[in-house]
């Protein structure tokens, strides 16, 4: 609405002069010269200092930036910060080393490592849940669940970040700060060249007066981690958030264009889908539609991307993005008092406006799990969505499902070596066409696969395994396969685990040794696909696993924890056990199945 959108405009200009008149009063340090120096943006940073990883509070003040570290007093109570070091903004550049310039290693370390940390800060989070809910939170329990929560994710604050950010003194040294998005980076970058424009020469500097006034007007009181926030604080979303991004206007020029989509995952954002590279224009149409997992999500991030196809401009620099960032903007998923999101039939149109002038528009909403995955068979027994799996391999006289060997193939023919496959979401419209012409068996599969994109036919291939009427591991195995997954002991561990696969209908079981061989060959590329096997089972662990609603409903399977905090814990734990396990073959079970008894 037209009013409605000049009123929020007129608004916001208000506020924001406001603002300014109030901001110097908050956050000015009046230096020796008795002129004002202002706190403009502040956070913590993980800095590679002397090889090793170090936390650093960073300040950008209007004329310079403050790189310190916080550090406590002699009485333990009162913090301060220690200076690391400072550069004038106007000798500050961003310029990318040259071959000559020496690099700093950066240590990474292996994804499985990062995804075990954050299983392990999971199930701690649903114990001291089930903890306060039994003592209503008054137990010593809780407080040392607490303090080890706090170190597993300071741990991963420090580890987990890897996308370099360059800072150069013109008269110096370099520094190397390390962060989790692009998101965050263009945002200090951007920030200090606001500045730069303005052109304010520093004002002298005594670093006793600006260390301790730090401390004053800092606006970033804690470090990033769950246990320093409110209980109280809205819990992220659970489920699939539907999103359809439409269109961008607002660019000068003809560009080749693209978006991302990032959401915040337990405070950690991770890139979950892509749209096609629009050609060499100012307005580009997208209209693709994505289907998102959400874990303990609040924010959805929007990227505005111009493809890079310049060779010459390629960056030397691991994990750094070529591609220039036109534009970025957020939205909350969740947010008190905007109930529509949650669990709508309608879609919701939003507009990201980035940088004042290019304006993202999209739709979406939220669907929680537990109507997501309700697995409802299908009606049409002709087909393969829906339908058991028996009746489509005796159907087709085979062994695995032919959908599940074709986009196997797929996969493994094109994008073993794709980032992110399995876990960036294909297009919704996509995957949809690819299911109506294998639920018609059209004679076009062969051609539409070929052409398709590749996330897509990964997509169609979830989708499969999650409509299946019951899960790929049954229904009647999975109270079995929760208690199996919980001995602490290992000999026990082996022998239910490998009895219960043998207990798996024959479809059922060749098709998941398949499936688990083709995922073992995918994590065998993690360093350039990015996909670990705790990446792929933790996509795949609740869609092989996950009950169908009716037999819960009956009371079958019982449900004693929240099932949506362990019970998915658990779920990927299965699928992970399988995935790490040494090659099993089909015919290795079976020639084992005279020597166990039926109990498990």
């Amino acid at each position: 609405f037209p009013l409605l959108q000049d009123a929020l405009r007129i608004s916001q200009n208000f506020l924001s002069s406001i603002n300014e008149e109030i901001d110097p009063r908050r956050t000015a340090v009046t230096t020796p010269k008795g002129e004002a120096r202002q706190l403009v943006k502040d956070g913590f940073l993980v800095e590679v200092s002397e090889g090793s990883r170090k936390l650093r509070h960073v300040f950008l003040f209007t004329d310079l930036l403050l790189c310190a570290k916080m550090k406590k007093t002699s009485a333990g109570r009162h913090q301060q910060y220690e200076c690391k070091w400072y550069i004038p903004l106007a000798d500050l550049t961003f310029q990318l080393l040259d071959d000559s310039d020496v690099c700093p290693h950066i240590q990474v370390l292996p994804e499985h490592e990062i995804e075990e940390m954050k299983t392990k800060i999971s199930v701690i989070k649903s114990e001291i849940q089930k903890e306060k809910k039994a003592l209503k939170g008054q137990s010593r329990n809780v407080e040392r669940l607490r303090k080890k929560m706090n170190e597993q994710e300071s741990w991963l604050l420090l580890h987990s970040p890897t996308i370099p950010f360059r800072i150069h003194n013109k008269h110096g040294k370099s520094y190397l700060f390390l962060l989790s998005s692009d998101y965050e980076r263009s945002e200090w970058r951007e920030s200090i060249q606001k500045l730069q424009k303005k052109g304010l020469l520093t004002v002298s500097v005594e670093l006793q007066v600006l260390t301790s006034s730090c401390f004053k007007l800092r606006t970033v009181h804690n470090i990033p981690v769950t246990s320093n926030k409110d209980d109280e604080e809205t819990p992220g979303l659970n489920g699939f958030l539907h999103v359809i991004v439409h269109s961008a206007k607002g660019f000068k020029e003809s560009a080749n264009l693209y978006c991302t989509l990032e959401v915040d995952s337990y405070g950690y954002f991770v890139s979950k889908a892509k749209t096609r590279v629009f050609r060499d224009t100012t307005e580009p149409q997208w209209n693709e539609e994505f289907e998102i997992e959400l874990e303990g999500s609040q924010c959805l991030r929007i990227l505005c991307y111009e493809k890079c196809y310049d060779k010459t401009k390629l960056n030397k620099d691991d994990n750094e993005i070529v591609d220039i960032i036109m534009g970025k903007g957020q939205v909350q998923v969740r947010r008190e008092g905007q109930p529509h999101v949650m669990n709508s039939n309608s879609l919701y149109n939003y507009s990201i406006s980035m940088y004042g002038l290019i304006k993202v528009e999209f739709s979406m909403k939220f669907t929680s799990r537990d109507l997501s995955l309700k697995r409802t068979p299908s009606k049409k027994q002709s087909g393969v969505f829906g339908v058991k799996i028996s009746v489509v391999t005796k159907r087709e006289r085979s062994k695995v499902p032919y959908i599940v060997r074709q986009c196997i193939e797929e996969v493994e023919k094109r994008a073993i070596d794709e980032v992110g496959i399995y876990r960036i979401s294909g297009v919704a419209t996509d995957i949809q066409a690819l299911k109506a012409a294998f639920d018609t068996n059209s004679k076009d599969i062969l051609v539409m696969l070929s052409d398709m994109d590749i996330n897509a036919i990964a997509g169609t291939l979830k989708l499969y395994f999650r409509e299946l009427p019951e899960p790929l591991l049954t229904d009647r195995l999975y109270p079995a396969f929760m208690e199996g997954i919980a001995l602490s002991d290992p000999a026990a561990k082996e022998n239910c685990m490998m009895h219960l696969l043998r207990s798996l209908p024959d479809p059922n079981l060749i098709t998941f040794l398949s499936l688990l061989e083709h995922l073992k060959r995918v994590a065998d590329n993690e360093p350039i696909n990015k996909m670990s096997l705790h990446n792929l089972g933790t996509v795949f662990g609740p869609t092989l696993l996950r009950p169908s609603e009716s037999e819960v409903t009956k009371g079958h399977i019982p449900l004693a924890t929240d099932i949506w905090s362990h019970d998915v814990m658990a779920q990927v734990q299965v699928l992970l056990y399988y995935l790490q396990h040494p090659p099993i073959s089909f015919a290795e079970l079976k020639r084992n199945t005279l020597y166990f008894s039926t109990d498990v």
